[in-house]
């Protein structure tokens, strides 16, 4: 049975809070361990509360959650009302939720839309009836093809490798794009419609004020399935159109879902992770009648080069303009190798690197990129650690590795466990001040020197660079929310903007570079003060400089 919690006050007021937040992603399981059992939870996020506060964002991004068997960790929900017990209870959820509202941060919590989990009550009844069965219609269950129905239903490929179908004992396939763990849902059926518009104002009524939505871009399938017609489909995801993904009809079902958040106070959100073709094309899903933000991947994969991180910044601007959405900008996150690592090796090596590449070069790039995004106009989302400059860890053994698309051929690198390595607080002590008890994945020796403890109060640190910035954005008048830039002439490899009362220099080279100062030096990323010289001076490589003008 599920307590009854009252709802506790949202987060104070700000028209359109979401056009420029600075929003921090917490992967629970990683963030702070409150019992010491070597997993993250609620109470552990609760605690530390005060510390993202003290960074300067805006809201917080949980990761999922809710009741799992953890085969995808978390994004196989069995009950999306209830919290799994390694994370806590209800009653840890609320007092969170009051928490963060007390010290002015607002949350957001994943939402798993797609599919469920294979112990969902709803999958484990449609499997006990067997075919025919009303619960099958919930989920995409089919007669295999073949003279003894031995082949799939069609040819789609799981993003986690391997066929997007599993046979069942009664002899029907069913469809998971992801792991066999995860059917997914039909969205054709009203009864999926009905029981996410239910959980949805669960969560409103919690007092949570807004929601990330996973796979935003999978709920609903072409008409009859149709084979895609080819192998190695993981290479199409995002460049090209999938009957699978990003199908017209899934804005009928974000514009019911704007129905039910605009219904609440406080300026409750959603967020698509939507993987689409073109900009333009994830423009779609935050039309004003339909969801607020939507992730930047294009952004999020563009390489460490002046001439096309350009191009894709005046294109996710272009492209948010019309719809009045504000542009999102994103270096990690949870699914993806760190920018700190990405930005230590070439180019060309795609989001999931398993190579640690040069480290000084790459923080140096990390630091400057993170100056380079809370520079732009828009939103901007922040995935723990980052703050630290962490890596990722790239020599995880197989054996501890619990990724499942590591585990099953063809599908993505699966890899993603070396970003979700437990953070460290301290400089010593058991898991770095993480918890008492150890950590889920092994944390290497390095960590100590790069904890919150050990950066803090140091100003040449990256947790005190995140720190200034942050406060900067808010002060400055002309950093925060807004739809264009001014791109200023620039040697090549270098980029310069400006905004009002304010100018951002970034140079992509390996090589200083010498520039007319644009006004007075408020930030700069790299380890050196800057120096002006005869209204000029000297930018070093891989470097951001913010200037008040």
């Amino acid at each position: 049975m599920t307590p009854h919690l009252t709802a506790p006050a949202t987060a104070p007021t700000r028209t359109g809070w979401w056009q420029d937040a600075v929003i921090y992603q917490v992967y629970p399981r990683s963030f702070a361990d409150a019992n010491g059992d070597g997993m993250g939870d609620l109470d552990g996020v609760r605690h530390k509360l005060p510390y993202l506060r003290d960074l300067g964002v805006d809201a917080v991004w949980l990761s999922p959650f809710y009741a799992s068997p953890q085969a995808d960790a978390g994004y196989d929900v069995a009950d999306y009302r209830a919290i799994d017990p390694m994370f806590g209870t209800l009653h840890d959820a609320d007092a969170l939720i009051r928490d963060a509202h007390g010290l002015g941060l607002r949350i957001i919590v994943d939402l798993v839309p797609n599919h469920s989990s294979d112990q969902h009550e709803w999958f484990k009844r449609a499997l006990r009836e067997g075919p025919g069965s009303a619960l099958r219609s919930r989920y995409h269950f089919r007669p295999g093809r073949g003279a003894d129905g031995e082949l799939p239903p069609n040819d789609w490929e799981s993003i986690f490798g391997g066929p997007a179908w599993t046979r069942t004992e009664d002899g029907e396939w069913y469809l998971h794009l992801f792991a066999p763990e995860q059917p997914d849902f039909n969205w054709e059926h009203p009864a999926v419609a009905d029981e996410f518009r239910s959980i949805l104002r669960f969560w409103l009524d919690m007092g949570v004020d807004g929601f990330r939505v996973d796979v935003a871009h999978g709920l609903v399938k072409a008409p009859g399935l149709p084979d895609i017609g080819g192998s190695d489909q993981l290479k199409l995801l995002g460049n090209d159109v999938m009957p699978f993904f990003d199908q017209d009809g899934v804005h009928e079902i974000y514009r019911s879902w704007r129905l039910i958040l605009d219904e609440y106070p406080g300026e409750r959100i959603a967020v698509a992770e939507a993987w689409t073709p073109t900009v333009e094309r994830t423009a779609h899903y935050v039309r004003p009648d339909e969801l607020h933000q939507a992730f930047n991947f294009q952004y999020l994969g563009a390489p460490w080069n002046a001439e096309e991180l350009r191009e894709v910044i005046d294109v996710s601007l272009a492209a948010m303009r019309p719809v009045g959405a504000p542009a999102t900008w994103v270096l990690s996150n949870h699914d993806v190798t760190r920018h700190a690592t990405r930005f230590a090796n070439p180019p060309g090596l795609g989001t999931q690197l398993r190579t640690p590449g040069d480290r000084e070069l790459g923080l140096r790039r990390a630091r400057a990129a993170t100056l380079l995004m809370l520079a732009l106009p828009g939103s901007a989302y922040l995935y723990q650690g980052e703050e630290l400059g962490l890596p990722d860890v790239t020599d995880l053994p197989d054996e501890v590795r619990q990724d499942p698309s590591f585990f099953r051929a063809e599908g993505q690198d699966g890899f993603r466990d070396g970003c979700r390595v437990p953070l460290p607080w301290t400089v010593d002590g058991p898991s770095y001040g993480f918890g008492s008890g150890g950590s889920w994945l092994p944390q290497p020796a390095s960590w100590g020197a790069l904890s919150v403890e050990a950066q803090t109060g140091d100003p040449h640190s990256t947790l005190e660079l995140y720190r200034s910035a942050l406060a900067a954005r808010r002060e400055h008048p002309g950093l925060g929310s807004g739809d264009t830039v001014s791109w200023l002439d620039a040697p090549r490899g270098v980029l310069a903007f400006a905004r009002e009362g304010f100018v951002c220099t970034v140079n992509l080279t390996a090589e200083p570079v010498r520039l007319p100062a644009p006004g007075k030096p408020l930030l700069s990323s790299g380890s050196r003060e800057v120096a002006l010289e005869g209204g000029e001076f000297v930018i070093e490589a891989d470097t951001t400089v913010w200037w008040a003008v």
